[in-house]
């Protein structure tokens, strides 16, 4: 019965692929092209993963742990090298730049790190403006000294966020809730075209959680940012995302908008042996 259904689902996913092809006149933000990631001890992370994203798309990524959503994110930006395939941002080609081409295009790249990665013996303010050190000589950053438009996009950023109020506490004197945050703010400050959220809420508690997705479908809906998603919890992907991938062994077994997506049919995908 198990097999029956996936055969259907993959019917409906091949479907969904048919129409993408359709409107290929769109304009297309992010193109990931069979890319495959193996990783020195063997281990086989993503397999020929291909899509696209549209200007201003929200997506959100299932998988169980070690199904490759954070190994996914990570080749976007080069965080981690792709065996094969290729990446292009816009018509610019991620994979295969060279280190000053790569620094250009990770500026319109904004990352939103799971444990925050913040600097927690540094301000709030200080954190925040590290957003803008891929735009500025390498001079100023070390001096810590910013020019006057990156002070005051930080501040409308820190406002943004709810944070205002926070920008002189110590970054370990926050909650998780404010720490996530400060992430999303230093990510805007870059004024990026995506941004690449990795599980950004899976620590939080289930109301700091709703503020950091309420956040994010903000700025994706009034900013037009793009943005792609890791998320543990479907509900969540079903209520955000303008459509859900689902990764499996390193492969995308879904791709298609979240009413196509039950509980049942997702535990389904999960579970299945790929064929």
């Amino acid at each position: 019965m198990k097999r029956e259904n996936f055969l259907v689902w993959i019917l409906d996913i091949e479907g969904n692929r048919e129409l993408r092809i359709a409107n290929r006149n769109k304009v297309i933000m992010l193109r990931v092209e069979n890319i495959s990631k193996t990783y020195e001890d063997g281990t086989q992370a993503l397999k020929g993963v291909t899509f696209s994203v549209a200007p201003g798309e929200f997506v959100a990524v299932l998988g169980k742990s070690g199904s490759g959503k954070s190994t996914l994110l990570r080749c976007i930006n080069r965080l981690v090298e792709p065996t094969e395939g290729s990446i292009f941002l816009g018509d610019d080609e991620i994979t295969g730049a060279s280190p000053s081409t790569l620094r250009l295009l990770r500026r319109e790249i904004g990352l939103v790190f799971q444990q925050y990665n913040l600097v927690n013996r540094l301000t709030v303010w200080t954190n925040v403006m590290t957003g803008g050190l891929g735009v500025l000589p390498s001079w100023m950053g070390l001096a810590g000294y910013f020019p006057r438009t990156s002070i005051d996009r930080a501040k409308v950023h820190l406002e943004r966020v709810g944070l205002a109020g926070k920008a002189n506490s110590r970054a370990d004197k926050l909650s998780g809730g404010q720490q996530q945050r400060v992430g999303i703010a230093r990510a805007l400050v870059q004024e990026p075209r995506l941004i690449l959220a990795d599980e950004p809420v899976s620590s939080l508690d289930p109301v700091s959680a709703k503020t950091i997705m309420d956040l994010l479908r903000e700025i994706n809906q009034k900013n037009g940012v793009s943005i792609i998603c890791n998320l543990h919890l479907p509900d969540l992907a079903r209520e955000y995302a303008q459509r859900l991938l689902v990764l499996r062994s390193g492969k995308i077994v879904f791709d298609g908008v979240p009413k196509q997506m039950d509980s049942s049919r997702l535990e389904a995908l999960y579970e299945s042996p790929l064929q």
